[in-house]
């Protein structure tokens, strides 16, 4: 099953501290939902493990994120790949962050994906409100590592 999600949001910083966040293993495990550990292999590759409920569905899901076309602070391309009790999935993102006019920082992002296993299963207008809300939940927990500081 495919997944596409696009969007844009807002963030109360400028992109250079906004890059430097989002590149770092600490950050994205306090803001990734359900994040249990995200390990730095390399420079730009990790593993991470997750805890999610998809649907009426939970389990335990294991894989790999890799950063390429890195062009700090502006734009990169993320690979992720990794498989577990609720199936297997993999898919890239395209991230671009730009100055607002405002002072905030611009995050833009375009992601494919494709899912299958028990994951699947919920339909796709299920795991697409899923992701929707994953997506939310990051971002949220994104700003408050800003608000913070």
């Amino acid at each position: 099953m495919n997944l596409n999600l696009t969007g844009t949001e807002s963030i109360q910083t400028n992109p250079s501290r906004l890059w430097e966040s989002v590149i770092d293993p600490a950050v994205l495990q306090r803001s990734i939902p359900g994040c249990i550990s995200m390990d730095e292999l390399a420079p730009g590759e990790y593993t991470i493990t997750l805890e999610l409920k998809v649907a009426a569905v939970g389990g335990n899901f294991e894989g790999s994120v890799k950063l390429s076309e890195m062009n700090p602070p502006n734009s990169c391309l993320i690979n992720v790949s990794g498989n577990g009790t609720l199936g297997i999935g993999k898919g890239t993102a395209r991230v671009t962050i730009t100055a607002n006019e405002d002072d905030t920082a611009r995050i833009t992002y375009e992601a494919d994906g494709e899912v299958s296993g028990l994951v699947a299963g919920v339909g796709q207008r299920v795991l697409m409100g899923v992701a929707k809300h994953l997506v939310r939940q990051f971002f949220t927990a994104l700003k408050k590592e800003f608000e913070a500081n």
